[in-house]
C-alpha cells in the first residue's frame, strides 16, 4: 500500500504561513465542483452540496485504492466566491456567487468520477452527486495567507491581502479562494483556519 500526503506534497498552498503575505504559483489540478448562490449561512443547497462532494470523494479515495493501491487522504473543502461587478463584496452574503470543490489526486479519471457518483448517488441517496463536475482549475500566480479565526471576521485580512497585491505590482485575476483546514462543526470559530488566496497577474 503507498500512502500519499498531498497537503504535504503541496506545502505551499496548503499550509502557507500565518505571520506574512505570500506568493505562490498554482499549478493546474482537477477538482470535484458544485455551484451556488447566495449566503451560505441560510441557502438549504450548501449543506447538500457539501454531502454530496465529500461523498463523492471518499467513494473515489477507496476505489482509487481497491484498483491501484494507493491510500490518500480526502482533500479539503475549497471555495471560489464572488460578486456581480469587480472585486468580492464581503459584506454582503446575498449576493454571493461560489463554487464548492475538493482537489483530486492524478488517479482520479473523469471516467472514474462518472462511475462512482452513480453508484453513490444511489446508494446515499444523494441526488446532487449527479450534478458534480469534475475539472481542472489553473489560478497561476497568486498571493496568499494563513487566516486564523471566525469566516465572519475574515475582512479585515482580505483588505490587507488586496492591498499586499497591488503593492507588489498586481491586480486581480480570478476568484477570491478559500480553502478550510478544519471542519467547523468541530472546532471553536477563533481556532478556524482558513487559506485566504487572490489570483493577480502583473499590471
Amino acid at each position: 500500500m503507498t500512502k500519499i500526503n498531498y497537503q504535504q506534497q503541496f506545502k505551499s498552498l496548503y499550509k502557507p504561513s500565518g505571520k506574512e503575505f505570500s506568493i505562490v504559483e498554482v499549478p493546474p489540478m482537477n477538482f470535484l465542483m458544485l455551484d451556488g448562490t447566495g449566503d451560505p449561512n441560510t441557502v438549504p443547497a450548501f449543506p447538500a452540496i457539501m454531502q454530496a462532494l465529500y461523498g463523492l470523494a471518499y467513494a473515489l479515495k477507496f476505489k482509487v485504492r481497491a484498483l491501484s493501491g494507493v491510500d490518500f487522504g480526502v482533500l479539503p473543502l475549497e471555495g471560489l466566491w464572488w460578486t456581480d461587478g469587480d472585486g468580492f463584496d464581503h459584506d454582503h452574503r446575498e449576493k454571493w456567487h461560489w463554487t464548492l470543490m475538493i482537489m483530486q489526486p492524478e488517479h482520479v479519471t473523469a471516467d472514474l468520477v462518472h462511475e462512482m457518483a452513480d453508484e453513490v448517488a444511489k446508494k446515499k441517496k444523494l441526488p446532487l452527486v449527479r450534478d458534480v463536475r469534475f475539472e481542472a482549475y489553473h489560478e497561476g500566480l497568486s498571493a496568499q495567507i494563513l487566516y486564523t479565526g471566525s469566516y465572519a471576521d475574515e475582512g479585515p485580512t482580505i483588505a490587507r491581502l488586496h492591498e499586499f497585491m497591488e503593492h507588489s505590482g498586481c491586480t486581480f485575476n480570478g476568484k477570491h479562494h478559500e480553502i478550510y483546514l478544519n471542519d467547523p462543526t468541530r472546532t471553536a470559530p477563533e481556532r478556524l483556519q482558513t487559506v485566504i488566496r487572490q489570483p493577480m497577474r502583473k499590471v
